[in-house]
């Protein structure tokens, strides 16, 4: 019983992670790997840098 509990547990919280990654993902706030799309990337200027 212990580790149904556990695993509903898990399966929920992965599918909330997974559910905030598509919801940030589709507002924009997802960095992408590509620092001349990203606002948050201290380096977006002209000197960009491989990730």
């Amino acid at each position: 019983m212990g580790t149904m509990i556990i695993g509903v547990i898990l399966v929920v919280v992965i599918g909330l992670v997974i559910r905030s990654m598509v919801l940030d993902r589709k507002n924009g706030r997802a960095c992408s790997g590509s620092c001349a799309s990203c606002k948050g990337c201290s380096h977006s200027g002209s000197d960009q840098f491989e990730h």
